[in-house]
């Protein structure tokens, strides 16, 4: 995994925005805002980072920037295996980028996220690994629910255009036989949403982009890893994940962290 992005969610409006793109060169590492920091400045007061101070500037480093180190766990930590199971990664060379990609960073301490930006698999298909989002606003009926989903289980996406905090959000429900086990069990992350849309409309057939179930993680596990799913689809003729303005890097020039 050679990019990320870094998102932002306004604590007032609960809007996110896509603000910074991080990038291993194999040489290097490479901090940049985008335009949608840009946006998130004008609607919501967004101030640039300590460690990244100019909007327009491109950062390199020789290492892993601490805002991104701090947000993958350290291979010498005694739970270090515990935290790649629960990701279901693959017991391999440490790569914080790929762990980055895979959990979000997620802290309870702040309002970032990462995530990766997908490339066409060799099959032709979109493939993006993601924790169910929301978990812990939905009432104490649904979680139920969560607690009873079951690996390879289907989830169907369902646009919650009435919703008062982000009006394009995916809601995600349950697909029983049963009407009164169909239930909303959470969200899509905002930053999938309109890639995701792209693929709902642009396959030919509901079968051909579908979200599963890939892992359950115990109740000890803090409900933003509790569920992993894997969202599958076909790549629509035409079709660039993460090719909006808001993704766009508006940096001018290089220079390296103090």
């Amino acid at each position: 995994m050679s990019l990320l992005f870094l998102a932002w969610r306004d604590p007032n409006s609960r809007a996110w925005f896509p603000i910074g793109r991080l990038e291993a060169t194999g040489e290097a590492y490479e901090f940049s805002y985008t335009q949608g920091a840009l946006e998130a400045k004008d609607r919501c007061n967004f101030e640039p980072l300590p460690m990244f101070p100019d909007f327009h500037t491109v950062y390199e480093s020789d290492e892993l920037f601490p805002l991104f180190t701090n947000r993958a766990p350290a291979s010498n930590r005694e739970d270090y295996f515990e935290i790649v199971e629960q990701l279901n990664l693959p017991s391999s060379p440490h790569d914080p980028m790929a762990i980055l990609a895979r959990s979000g960073g997620r802290r309870a301490t702040d309002a970032f996220e990462v995530f990766p930006c997908p490339s066409q698999e060799e099959d032709g298909f979109y493939r993006i690994h993601f924790f169910v989002h929301g978990i812990s606003h939905l009432s104490d009926h649904a979680r139920e629910f969560v607690e009873k989903l079951n690996v390879g289980e289907k989830l169907l996406v369902m646009w919650d255009m009435q919703n008062t905090y982000d009006p394009a959000a995916f809601a995600l429900r349950t697909d029983r036989e049963n009407p009164q086990d169909r239930t909303i069990v959470g969200y899509c992350p905002r930053y999938l949403t309109e890639d995701w849309r792209q693929i709902l409309t642009g396959c030919g057939t509901p079968n051909e982009a579908e979200i599963r179930v890939e892992k359950l993680n115990p109740p000890s596990t803090p409900l933003a890893f509790r569920v992993l799913c894997r969202l599958e689809g076909c790549w629509p003729v035409d079709f660039k994940p993460c090719s909006g303005e808001m993704f766009r890097s508006v940096a001018t020039a290089a220079t390296s962290p103090e």
